[in-house]
């Protein structure tokens, strides 16, 4: 082998890489320590791009097709190396294989609960999780913030990589949405689509990425917050808490069950003998009658009532006592996430 042979074997001619393996994001180009000779050709194919690096700074970047290195197309490069007079000698450079085709189908999730501010139950713990499409739409920023100097990264490192940052994201975009607990157990499709242009925006500007879709599965509320959508929604088909207790009792009787019977009539007793103290001027003062289970102790009323102090009055949840004031059959003030009530205005509603 002659001189000219060696030093043409020292040098890159062709440059291609084909991905079999659908699960590749970034691949950096093997040069076994060869240099790039002028007019090299560069092949990228279809759902490709290519990024060249020279000394950790980027250079240019190449869409789908056949490019033949020269001058001309690689400005960045030549300003880099220095060429005065244009690419007329061999150079090294690392070349990144970047897939830029739709990634689809994969999983997010919360490994803890997740706080949010909720109009309706205040600070919520929520959990979800579920699935999302992305690609690679900023190569030297997904190069530089997420692949790194990776050899081969492939999808699973990027999900390692990712996990806490979308769910990061989504809380984020969740709390600025402003979306009530109860829309997001009944609207995941819209909820996905609506949370779309809020998440894009941070995901491309700190990534380089950008998501096809965005799918809630399921989201998951604390039990306690599930009892209380199940009272209100309770509450929401009898229309008040007068009406609860009339539902309550007759159910109890359909069923024939002494218990359920019991339950119905001590809150209608325990709401007569509330409505009684309640009329009583200057507070209340123990009675012979026996307060019945879940209702307040007779005793003195104070001017201004929390829905706690309400509910003791009247034998009923807490729950059932908001739901009331906020379907405002209840007459109160709603002071941040926190109602009030007066004396007069739960006497009133009692009759």
């Amino acid at each position: 082998m002659g001189l000219m042979d060696f030093i043409k074997g020292q040098l890159i001619e062709i440059i291609e890489w084909t991905d079999d393996s659908r699960d590749t994001l970034s691949f950096r180009f093997p040069d076994q320590d060869k240099e790039i000779k002028r007019g090299a050709q560069l092949i990228v194919r279809e759902s490709q791009a290519v990024q060249f690096v020279y000394l950790g700074q980027f250079g240019d970047l190449f869409g789908p097709g056949k490019h033949t290195l020269t001058t001309d197309n690689i400005p960045v490069l030549t300003t880099l190396q220095g060429w005065k007079y244009g690419f007329e000698t061999p150079f090294k450079a690392d070349v990144y294989y970047v897939t830029t085709r739709l990634f689809t189908g994969n999983k997010w999730g919360t490994s803890n609960p997740v706080m949010v501010r909720d109009q309706d139950f205040g600070i919520v713990r929520l959990r979800a999780f579920g699935t999302y499409d992305f690609r690679v739409v900023d190569v030297p920023r997904f190069l530089k913030e997420v692949a790194g100097t990776d050899v081969h990264f492939r999808l699973d490192e990027f999900a390692d990589a990712m996990r806490s940052r979308i769910v990061s994201l989504f809380s984020e975009a969740l709390a600025t949405s402003k979306v009530p607990a109860l829309d997001i157990a009944t609207r995941y499709s819209e909820l996905g689509e609506a949370l779309l242009p809020l998440i894009n925006p941070v995901l491309k500007g700190k990534y380089g990425l950008e998501m096809g879709s965005f799918i809630l599965e399921n989201v998951s509320v604390p039990p306690e917050v599930e009892q209380a959508i199940d009272t209100r929604s309770g509450m929401a088909a009898v229309g008040n808490l007068n009406d609860f207790v009339k539902y309550q009792m007759a159910l109890g009787i359909e069923k024939g069950g002494a218990g359920a019977g019991g339950i119905g009539a001590e809150i209608a007793v325990g709401m007569a003998m509330a409505q009684q103290m309640l009329n009583q001027p200057g507070g209340i003062t123990a009675q012979s009658t026996t307060p019945v289970a879940g209702a307040a102790a007779p005793g003195s009323v104070p001017e201004t009532l929390s829905p706690a102090d309400a509910a003791k009055i009247l034998g009923v949840t807490e729950a059932d006592v908001v739901a009331s004031l906020e379907a405002g059959d209840l007459k109160g003030k709603r002071i941040g996430t926190q109602w009030r009530l007066t004396r007069a205005q739960l006497a009133q509603f009692l009759q």
